[in-house]
């Protein structure tokens, strides 16, 4: 898969285009919105930028040569014509995508394989059955360039090879592609994610804790563990039996399931919408782009320490 078509260039699609332009590929990029794609060549280039310094890039890799290997496209007949693997990264709308794998099924070479990167939709209805047998979603976490992982799901009826070959790159690329049986909405890692937060907002919500109390719970307490152990290795240094009784007890409730938070209505309805608006749960005064930056690093540094350090748990384990 050396031709790759990315449709989407705002948070995921510019970035996943940047992946694929690392692992070697020659990527057309577009987007239904002329700023959004004219944005996405300075937001590959800062990315590509906090890459190499860090070590994560090839040291040669220049804005120039990024330009040559991501070519934007202002049509989308342009950007998939001779594709092999099409990325789908739009809105989250079944309409506006079900619009779209119309077009493809009409634009894209028979063969193509169509990826889509929604976070949450059952896509597959949208697409045209006939694109089944080459269809499925690659779901890729923020920023692409740095989490590995990948979720992969095939459509019903794909061809087993297809999926093989995805996975393949994907691995290649430096990922960990993570191929589940069936779909579900938020995959694993976002549903984890998605309990996670409900009930920490449970928490600051009864006044439970502040904001950053419950940040430093995590930090210090569950975040140390994760990467070493994750759940069930840390389950097995603890004891089943342990696990068994805390279960058994029924000591922990899980909050009620809503769809509003007072005090995350709150923080939106001032202004407080997160770091591109300088404040959030937190404040966060100064450049934004410098903020994001400043999260690549470490996220890099940690990366890189890991790999060091190596894991007990999960697919890569060492023990």
């Amino acid at each position: 898969m050396s031709r790759i078509a990315v449709i989407g260039a705002g948070t995921m699609g510019h970035a996943i285009a940047l992946v694929y332009a690392l692992g070697g590929h020659q990527v057309r990029l577009t987007d239904s919105n002329p700023d959004t794609l004219a944005r996405a060549q300075g937001l590959m280039e800062a990315a590509l930028a906090t890459l190499v310094a860090g070590g994560e890039a090839p040291p040669d890799w220049t804005g120039a040569h990024l330009g040559q290997a991501v070519t934007r496209h202002a049509t989308l007949e342009e950007t998939v014509d001779g594709a092999e693997f099409i990325v789908e990264a739009i809105i989250e709308t079944p309409e506006a995508k079900r619009a779209l794998f119309e077009q493809l099924d009409r634009l894209a070479p028979a063969e193509a394989i169509i990826a889509s990167n929604t976070s949450q939709l059952d896509v597959f209805p949208l697409i045209p059955e006939r694109r089944h047998r080459r269809a499925m979603i690659t779901h890729w976490y923020t920023p692409p360039y740095l989490v590995d992982l990948v979720d992969v799901i095939p459509a019903p009826g794909c061809d087993p090879a297809a999926l093989d070959a995805v996975e393949a790159e994907l691995k290649a690329m430096g990922k960990q592609p993570l191929r589940l049986n069936k779909f579900v909405p938020g995959y694993v890692a976002n549903r984890i994610q998605a309990a996670i937060g409900a009930e920490v907002q449970n928490l600051l919500d009864e006044g439970v804790a502040s904001a950053a109390e419950i940040d430093a719970a995590i930090i210090h307490g569950l975040a140390l563990r994760l990467p070493i152990l994750a759940v069930f290795a840390k389950a097995d240094f603890t004891g089943l039996s342990l696990m068994q009784s805390v279960m058994r007890n029924g000591s922990y409730t899980p909050p009620p399931p809503r769809r509003q938070s007072a005090t995350l209505d709150g923080l939106v309805e001032g202004g407080r919408t997160g770091v591109l608006a300088g404040a959030g749960y937190y404040d966060w005064p100064g450049d934004p782009a410098a903020l994001f930056e400043a999260r690549d690093k470490r996220l890099i540094a940690l990366k890189q320490a890991m790999r060091q350090i190596g894991t007990m748990a999960g697919l890569e384990r060492d023990a």
